[in-house]
């Protein structure tokens, strides 16, 4: 079985869009776990231009109560008031994210040659505070490598790439596919368990769940694009029958 994590950045960035409330990601959360998602994903970013730091906050209230069946997962850069925001908030998992000027979503993982010291620093405290740690990296042998020694949990494949092979079919999706098996097993002969997420959807998501080792997939867009169609809780529900994770 593979966790479904619904990320509802998607709905701040349509209530940010107006200003206001409305729509609500606080109703958002619920819905999505009154399906029967098993966790909740926010990535705050310094800007804010989707999920803001009260978020944060409002959705951790929501699932205090929910705590031994419903997983809270803070993604973002290492900076400091984030640091200090998962270590106020305390969540499940912390997924370190790295972030590149300008960018309008994130574009690729964390280089294998980032300078460790920093992140095993951040990595510790957050252990500390009884939050795993999982890495978002690129399907390769040495990011992989680079997080299991900062004393990461997990790896989160960046399945970007994985997403565009499948659109291509035939021997591109073949060696996509072949890439990312290959990383899973890596990633899990380092100690690491593996999430994954970027451009997943219902139509390459049955295929990519075939990998080995996936514990966990964050989705967003493309379930909160289907859910302006047919409804948030319909389209949760079927992630939750792709992934299994009802």
């Amino acid at each position: 079985m593979t966790r479904l994590s619904v990320n509802v950045n998607k709905v701040a960035t349509l209530r940010n869009s107006r200003g206001g409330n409305v729509p609500s990601v606080v109703e958002a959360v619920r819905v999505a776990v009154e399906a029967g998602a098993p966790g909740i994903t926010v990535h705050p970013r310094a800007d804010e231009r989707h999920i803001r730091r009260g978020d944060v906050f409002e959705v951790a209230e929501v699932l205090a109560g929910l705590r031994d069946r419903v997983e809270y997962n803070i993604e973002g850069d290492a900076r400091p008031d984030l640091v200090e925001l998962v270590e106020r908030v305390r969540p499940h998992q912390c997924t370190l994210v790295p972030v590149r000027p300008g960018e309008i979503t994130s574009e690729a993982g964390w280089p294998a040659d980032t300078p460790k010291d920093a992140l095993t620093d951040i990595v510790a405290r957050f252990h500390e505070c009884g939050v795993r740690v999982s890495v978002f990296v690129d399907p390769e042998p040495a990011p992989i490598e680079w997080a299991a020694a900062l004393g990461a949990d997990r790896v989160e494949l960046y399945t970007e790439p994985y997403a565009r092979a499948f659109e291509r079919g035939g021997a591109t999706l073949e060696d996509s596919l072949a890439k990312y098996r290959a990383a899973a097993e890596h990633a899990a002969a380092s100690g690491l368990d593996v999430n994954a997420g970027h451009d997943l959807n219902l139509a390459n998501l049955p295929t990519f769940l075939q990998l080995p080792h996936i514990a966990e997939v964050s989705i967003g867009h493309a379930l909160m694009a289907r859910a302006m169609f047919v409804g948030l809780r319909a389209v949760v529900q079927e992630y939750l029958h792709i992934t299994g994770s009802r």
